[in-house]
């Protein structure tokens, strides 16, 4: 039986650009760009592979989607991350004029609306979808890290 496209089924698709994350050991956040109810960019944290700050799943995303559209704007996308946007990419997000953000695990510390961040005034934002998932990947991660040094 083919499963619904909704956002759990979305989240789940970057969730294992998550999982591609960790088993690269970058920190594990994936993302993926939805238009009409097909994925249009995969992407997944690689700041220490490209050694490269800014290279943020949701970043790498927000490339490859505009290049998929031939355009600057993600009109009629929702973009689904497994961790809240933090400031930066919520930024690129502003700017992209995206319709959605679906993420999974909240930051508590880095995360847009702990720091304020304004997003586009059409851009709506939704949390907690596959949540739990998305957390135990993260600590799984920063425990196997700790336990390594």
């Amino acid at each position: 039986m083919l499963e619904p496209f909704d956002d759990i089924y979305f989240m789940k698709r970057a969730l294992v650009e998550a999982q591609s994350a960790y088993d690269l050991g970058e920190i594990p956040v994936g993302a993926i760009v939805v238009a009409n109810n097909a994925i249009i960019a995969r992407a997944h944290n690689l700041t220490e592979r490209l050694t490269d700050v800014t290279a943020h799943a949701e970043m790498q995303a927000i490339t490859s989607a505009a290049n998929y559209l031939g355009g600057k704007y993600l009109h009629k996308c929702t973009l689904y991350v497994t961790l809240e946007p933090c400031q930066m990419c919520a930024g690129a997000l502003y700017w992209s004029q995206i319709d959605r953000i679906v993420y999974g695990a909240i930051d508590t510390q880095r995360g847009c609306g702990v720091m304020g961040t304004t997003l586009h005034p059409k851009t709506k934002i939704e949390g907690g979808v596959l949540a739990k998932e998305s957390q135990d990947l993260m600590k799984r991660f920063f425990v196997e890290k700790r336990n390594l040094n």
